[in-house]
């Protein structure tokens, strides 16, 4: 038996709606998407959404359409896939990593405070694990400080942060449908946005920056016209993973729910166990728990770590902080450090958690992570 750490949930409802697609006239820049990014915008109460290739494509487009040049500086947390930093760089910027809160994990708003420089022009607030950022302290610097806020919520599809779902609030937030993600469309992204600029930017850079938009465009030239505004790319997501997308959409509920209730029966089996550090959840929020993370406090993580993957499980860590890896050593960040993030790093595994996650398995986790959390080199 092998128990993954997470891992999609597609049945029957979801293969018909992908060979229906299959079946139809449009295998892309057809009527799914459109329907698609509908659903997902008003599921988090966002004016508009545009779907896109995958979230490292989300994330680029957002950074493209908040105007991130050469000189501009992001600040965002290291403890997060590359991907959230590359994205500043693919826009010629420069990342600046603000340090994290040790009960959350995510980014302290008081470093993010210390690291805004005359350059600063955006923060990327990451949702690490689903469990929502501190967005009203985020939004209250970002609006003394003149900033744009991009929320990563490639975690964070479902989540609650003051009573409202994570998407609706921030100038723009990018979501990922890849496997492991809340839902899936086999691969996939979105940004949305309430902004009727970003969401026009967005538009164009996920199309070559081609438009046949006659109220864009500078001249008729015929019904078979269009123009280029913009340098941008074929970003563009297939009708065939938006039909999957639809149909997962109708469910995500019911796996947040799961999600949810997995992540109580952990909470509960570490409840008494000194050597494990367990997620905690700020006040007015409500992760939807893409991710269940524990620290080993007094145990040697790496042995921890390859004695549950002996065991069939298939623990994982998340993440490396980003400026650690040998690209951003060798690019200046060699003497860049928060010792927070690197002391969680340290110590962090992340345990199975997925809705198809069985409570027999769960159960084999929680004894194999018992047994093995107090052992030592």
């Amino acid at each position: 038996m092998y128990i993954p750490y997470g891992r999609q949930s597609i049945d029957e409802e979801d293969i018909q709606a992908v060979v229906s697609v299959l079946r139809s006239d449009y295998l892309t820049t057809g009527p799914a998407i459109a329907e698609f990014e509908k659903t997902v915008a008003d599921y988090v109460g966002a004016k508009y959404a545009v779907a896109v290739s995958n979230g490292t494509a989300a994330l680029h487009a957002a950074c493209h359409a908040a105007g991130i040049g050469a000189g501009d500086e992001v600040i965002l947390t290291p403890l997060t896939f590359a991907a959230s930093a590359n994205c500043v760089l693919y826009c010629g910027g420069t990342p600046v990593f603000a340090d994290v809160d040790e009960k959350t994990y995510n980014m302290d708003p008081n470093d993010i405070e210390t690291k805004i420089t005359e350059r600063t022009k955006a923060i990327i607030a990451v949702h690490l694990a689903g469990q929502p950022c501190d967005m009203q302290a985020i939004h209250k610097i970002a609006k003394d400080h003149n900033l744009i806020v991009i929320e990563d919520a490639a975690h964070a599809l479902g989540s609650v942060y003051k009573g409202g779902k994570i998407g609706g609030i921030s100038d723009m937030t990018t979501f990922s449908f890849h496997p492991v993600k809340p839902v899936t469309t086999g691969e996939g992204g979105m940004i949305v946005t309430n902004d009727d600029a970003f969401y026009q930017s967005l538009c164009l850079f996920r199309s070559h920056g081609i438009t046949r938009d006659g109220a864009l465009m500078t001249k008729d030239g015929g019904p078979w016209f269009y123009q280029q505004f913009d340098l941008g790319y074929n970003y563009r997501i297939t009708d065939i993973q938006c039909a999957l997308g639809i149909s997962q959409m109708k469910k995500l509920d019911d796996f947040i729910a799961r999600r949810r209730k997995l992540a109580k029966r952990y909470d509960a089996a570490f409840a008494d166990c000194p050597d494990i550090i367990t997620p905690y959840q700020m006040p007015e929020t409500d992760s939807g728990w893409h991710l269940y993370i524990i620290q080993v406090k007094n145990g040697d993580r790496r042995k921890i770590f390859e004695r549950l993957r002996a065991e069939g499980i298939g623990v994982n860590v998340h993440y490396i902080p980003v400026y650690l890896h040998p690209y951003y050593q060798e690019h200046g960040y060699q003497n860049v450090h928060c010792p927070k993030a690197e002391k969680i790093y340290s110590r962090m595994i992340s345990l199975p958690l997925y809705p198809g996650l069985t409570d027999e398995a769960q159960d084999f986790v929680i004894e194999k992570v018992k047994e093995f959390s107090h052992e030592t080199v």
